[in-house]
């Protein structure tokens, strides 16, 4: 097999401090209810990595993730993938067609946003492959289409996810609001269940939004709180953001549980972290927040500074091999490594 020269993009996934569940009109171009914010995590400990290259010899795109070839109608996050590299090439003129390889270095359809890298990586190596010239909210724009948060993981710091009204989706895109230099913040991660979830985001945003009579109040509520996370982030103020991030995380669980048939992401083990965290805020001054994605795995958010007190905390929980350490990020990048994940057997290195 004969390709062009292989391009390869590192992304990695963003915690969000202000979820996005819920999608508005028309669904199919992940369209929000509310601002989300978040913090991109670090490369070189969650990451996921994209080859793409450009050839003549098939008839088709194809896509490997984690060794496993996309059937574009499998999954609607599929569908979207194959859609999205269909768009870029009309821009740029392409005829060729793309072999693209992916690997998550890191759980996958856990609850750690295997997807917003996914996508991020994606968009940003066929941004190079195809010379298509995309300023990085453009390229939000686009990934969001494949999986919504992924809109965040195109940049690096904290970053905030526009809303948006438009049906178009124009004016939905994400902004970095500040660098990572501007708050040292650390996420550690606590894997509390490393399977696939059985309800996808992308399942379950529909179903809440359909079912769920108290999420007519959590738009405008996450709205409030985004604009107060922001704020918060830009004057570095921990005990204001901690607050928000587990207020936050409560109020989106609590319509996921709601929902018709519920949806249950957390166990009895996160509910155990959530204890731990309140334990530790239990003098009156907050040093930790615990969040939870789409799924059971904790995050527990804290400042370098108390960073040792609350590790040893939860290392009476998890064994160490079931906690990562995560500081914010740089965000993706298009990385020179000499063994992309391509061969000549278009197989997964």
């Amino acid at each position: 097999m004969t390709y062009k020269k292989i391009f390869t993009a590192i992304a990695s996934p963003n915690i969000a401090f202000v979820k996005y569940w819920g999608k508005r009109h028309p669904e199919n171009l992940n369209l929000p209810n509310n601002t989300s914010v978040s913090m991109t995590l670090d490369s070189n400990v969650l990451k996921t990595k994209t080859s793409v290259a450009l050839y003549n010899e098939s008839i088709e795109d194809i896509v490997y993730i984690n060794e496993v070839k996309q059937d574009r109608n499998s999954s609607e996050k599929s569908d979207f993938m194959f859609k999205v590299i269909k768009e870029m090439k009309n821009m740029s003129g392409i005829k060729e067609n793309v072999l693209v390889v992916s690997k998550n270095y890191f759980p996958t359809g856990s609850g750690l946003a295997s997807s917003a890298s996914g996508a991020a990586a994606l968009v940003y190596a066929l941004n190079s492959a195809f010379s298509t010239g995309l300023s990085q909210k453009q390229m939000s724009i686009i990934a969001r289409k494949i999986s919504g948060s992924a809109c965040r993981s195109v940049f690096g710091g904290f970053v905030a996810w526009n809303k948006g009204n438009y049906d178009d989706g124009s004016d939905s895109y994400a902004e970095q609001i500040a660098t990572k230099s501007d708050f040292d913040l650390i996420d550690i991660i606590c894997l509390v269940d490393e399977s696939q979830k059985k309800v996808s985001s992308s399942a379950g945003h529909l179903l809440t939004t359909k079912t769920s009579a108290l999420y007519a109040a959590r738009p405008s509520s996450a709205e409030k709180n985004a604009i107060s996370a922001i704020n918060a982030i830009k004057n570095r103020d921990f005990e204001v953001l901690s607050n928000i991030i587990m207020r936050d995380s409560n109020s989106m669980h609590v319509t996921m549980l709601d929902t018709f048939p519920p949806i249950g992401y957390m166990t009895d083990k996160s509910w155990e972290v959530v204890e731990a965290v309140s334990e530790l805020n239990g003098n009156g001054t907050n040093i930790a927040a615990y969040t939870f994605d789409a799924g059971p795995n904790t995050h527990v958010i804290t400042q370098r500074e108390n960073l040792k007190e609350v590790k040893a905390r939860l290392l009476e929980l998890f064994a160490p091999e079931k906690i990562i350490e995560a500081e914010c990020g740089e965000g993706p990048y298009i990385s020179e490594d000499k063994n992309p994940l391509i061969d000549g057997d278009l197989k997964p290195a």
